[in-house]
C-alpha cells in the first residue's frame, strides 16, 4: 500500500467521478452570486451557473483558505501518510500560497510526515491532464520523491490554449482593455489565449468568427506539437456550456492527429466566471508551452 495520498484543487475540471474512482480528494475555491456562497456546502449546476452569467449576474470567486487546506491536509496526516498536493496556478489564485502556509503549521505538528505543496502553473484541464499523468504514475508504482519529480518535469510541458466568445468578460478580469473589448465584440474579433511558463493568462493572437478561432486552437496545436517526441495519446478539451464547440473541436483533433481519446469537460465556476460562457479550451503536451 502506496504511503501517500495525492490530493488537488477542483480547478482541475475533471469530472467528479474521475476523482472518486481514482481516490483523489478535492479541496474546493468557493464562489459567490448575489453574496451567496457555493461550492463547499451549497451548489449550482454548471448549466445554471452559466446561465446565471448570461443573465449579467456575475460572480466572484474565492481561493482556497489555510484552515481548509488544513482540514484535508491532516485527515490523511493522521492515518500516516505523506500528502501532495497540486495546486492551482499560483499566478491566478492565493489558493496555493494558502496551500503552503497550512503545510508550513501541519509539519511542526506531525514533524515525521512529508507535505508537498506543488504550484502547478496550470488551469483547468491544464492542470487536469497533469493530474491524469500523475495518476497514471502513481497507480504504476510511483513512490513520493518519483511522484514530485514526474509532476515538476512534466508541469511546464502541459500546453494550454483557449478562446473566448464574449470578450467583455476578460475586460472584466482585466485581461484585455476595454477599447479592446468593445472593438473586438463590433468586428466579431475572438481572441486567442494561452498559459505562459508562470502560470499567466495571456493574449498570443487574434481570429475574426467562432469557427475560425476554434481551428486556429487547433492550428496552435499542430505547431506547437510538430517537434514533440512524446505521446499526445489523452488530449483534453473544457467548454463554458457550449459542449457542441467542443465536440467539433474534439473531432478535429483526431482527424488531425489520431488522438485516441479526447476527454470533454465543463469549466469550472472559478475559471468560467472570468471566461464566461463559451469558452473553449484544449490541452496538450509539448516540449514548451
Amino acid at each position: 500500500m502506496k504511503d501517500y495520498i495525492l490530493i488537488t484543487d477542483n480547478t482541475c475540471d475533471l469530472d467528479d467521478s474521475y476523482y472518486s474512482e481514482h481516490n483523489i480528494p478535492v479541496t474546493v475555491l468557493p464562489y459567490s452570486i448575489n453574496d451567496v456562497v457555493y461550492g463547499i456546502d451549497k451548489s449550482m449546476s454548471l448549466p445554471d451557473f452559466y446561465n446565471a452569467m448570461r443573465d449579467k449576474i456575475m460572480p466572484t470567486t474565492m481561493a482556497c483558505n489555510p484552515d481548509s487546506y488544513s482540514t484535508t491536509f491532516e485527515k490523511y496526516l493522521c492515518e500516516g501518510k505523506d500528502v501532495i498536493h497540486l495546486a492551482f496556478s499560483s499566478a491566478l489564485s492565493s489558493s496555493y500560497g494558502n496551500a503552503i502556509l497550512a503545510a508550513d503549521e501541519l509539519i511542526e505538528k506531525y514533524p515525521d510526515r512529508q507535505i508537498k505543496i506543488i504550484d502547478s502553473l496550470c488551469a483547468s484541464c491544464g492542470e487536469g491532464l497533469l493530474l491524469y499523468r500523475a495518476v497514471r504514475e502513481m497507480e504504476n508504482g510511483a513512490t513520493f520523491d518519483e511522484l514530485v519529480n514526474f509532476i515538476e518535469d512534466n508541469k511546464m510541458k502541459i500546453c494550454h490554449y483557449f478562446t473566448v466568445d464574449d470578450l467583455n468578460h476578460l475586460y472584466r478580469g482585466g485581461r484585455v482593455s476595454k477599447s479592446t473589448a468593445v472593438v473586438g465584440s463590433i468586428i466579431n474579433i475572438k481572441p486567442i489565449l494561452h498559459v505562459d511558463n508562470e502560470g499567466h493568462l495571456i493574449p498570443v493572437g487574434n481570429s475574426r468568427g467562432r469557427k475560425k478561432s476554434l481551428l486556429t486552437l487547433v492550428d496552435y496545436m499542430e505547431k506547437i506539437t510538430a517537434d514533440y517526441e512524446g505521446d499526445n495519446d489523452v488530449v483534453m478539451i473544457s467548454h463554458g456550456d457550449c459542449e457542441e464547440d467542443a465536440k467539433f473541436v474534439a473531432s478535429e483533433i483526431k482527424k488531425r492527429f489520431g488522438t485516441k481519446e479526447v476527454i470533454i469537460s465543463y469549466v469550472s465556476q472559478t475559471i468560467g466566471a472570468h471566461a464566461g460562457p463559451g469558452v473553449i479550451s484544449i490541452f496538450f503536451m509539448g516540449n514548451h508551452r
